[in-house]
Formats: structure tokens, C-alpha cells, sequence
């Protein structure tokens, strides 16, 4: 799979979805950290894109569904904060240059602050959602996933992690996040 490459399939499972996500995004750290130049540039805009739908997807169906689950607000109200805290560490990343020295410090802080956050998902999350909820709504909740993340921003914006927030801002700014990223692979085309 190349570094451009953002979307992941899965059994139509959320929980699956979701952890096929989280491996990717493991990947794309790796392939980051062990390359350079273009090729860095490269696997770093894929995982912008993928850690902003991939945490927007989350925001507007994964965690309403835990919030209904015993405890469920304060699991959630964690990967939150979290959430925010990676955001925006990675906005700042978002516009650096990817040879700057400071950078591969900072995406490496970003990494196990991310991953860190992903084996809670998993754990206190994922699990208990797997328990609760019946194979059929954890495919319906797939699918919501994948809506959500087909018309989700492309770039982080911290201070947008929760449902009502996203379903607001979500679309103008995904429209904007979309435009950007159109005009930045048409300059590095030319």
C-alpha cells in the first residue's frame, strides 16, 4: 500500500474498521520516521489525513455509541482529551516543514501520544462496544464510520472533538481542508 494510500478496508465490522485504521496509522508513523525527503513528505500528508478523518469518524459515531455504554462519559470524555492534545500537536506539525530538525522530535512525540491513545480506544472502548452492541449495529455503525469520513476535514482542527461540533463546522471545513489539499498537490505537480 503506498504512503498516498488512506483508506483501509475491513470485514464491515466498526470494531475491525477501526483497528485496521490503527494499524495503518502505525504504519504510516514508521514509514515517516524511516524516510526522507519527498517519500517523508509524502507518508506525513497521508497520516494528516487519515489521523483527521479517522478521529472525525470517531467524534460523530464511535463516541455517542460508548457515551450510552456504563461509565461510557468518562471513557470518553479521556480519548476527548486526548484527541485534542494530538490534534494539536499535529496542526503544528501540519505546517512544518518536514526536513526542519525539529520535526522528526515532534512527530515522534506525536507517535506514542497517538498510539498510546489508540491501545485505550481498543481497550476501554472497542471492547466494551464489541460486548454491547450486536454484530449488526457494529456493521451499521461501519458504515456510518465510512460516511462520516468520506465528507470529514483532511486536516487537524483542534477544538472540534465532539459530534455537535463536527456536524457544524465539519462540512465547511472539510470543503476548505479539501480545496487546500487540491492546490497543494497541484504546486508539487508542477
Amino acid at each position: 500500500m503506498s504512503a498516498t494510500t488512506t483508506r483501509v478496508e475491513s470485514t464491515g465490522d466498526v470494531i475491525d474498521l477501526l483497528r485496521a485504521q490503527h494499524g495503518r496509522i502505525r504504519d504510516l508513523f514508521d514509514e515517516v520516521l524511516h524516510s526522507d525527503g519527498r517519500e517523508r513528505k509524502e507518508a506525513f500528508q497521508a497520516l494528516v489525513r487519515l489521523l483527521a478523518v479517522h478521529e472525525t469518524a470517531e467524534e460523530e459515531i464511535v463516541h455517542p455509541a460508548a457515551r450510552r455504554l456504563p461509565g461510557g462519559d468518562g471513557i470518553v470524555d479521556d480519548r476527548l482529551a486526548e484527541e485534542r492534545e494530538a490534534k494539536e500537536l499535529l496542526s503544528e506539525l501540519d505546517g512544518m516543514d518536514t526536513d526542519d530538525p525539529r520535526f522528526l522530535k515532534s512527530i515522534d512525540k506525536l507517535r506514542m501520544d497517538v498510539l498510546t491513545h489508540a491501545r485505550a480506544e481498543e481497550r476501554y472502548e472497542f471492547d466494551r462496544l464489541r460486548d454491547q452492541f450486536s454484530p449488526a449495529q457494529l456493521k451499521g455503525f461501519a458504515a456510518a464510520v465510512r460516511a462520516a469520513e468520506a465528507t470529514a476535514p483532511t486536516h487537524p482542527h483542534p477544538g472540534v472533538e465532539s459530534a455537535a461540533k463536527n456536524m457544524l463546522a465539519g462540512p465547511m471545513v472539510a470543503m476548505a481542508d479539501r480545496i487546500r489539499d487540491m492546490i497543494r498537490d497541484a504546486r508539487g505537480k508542477s
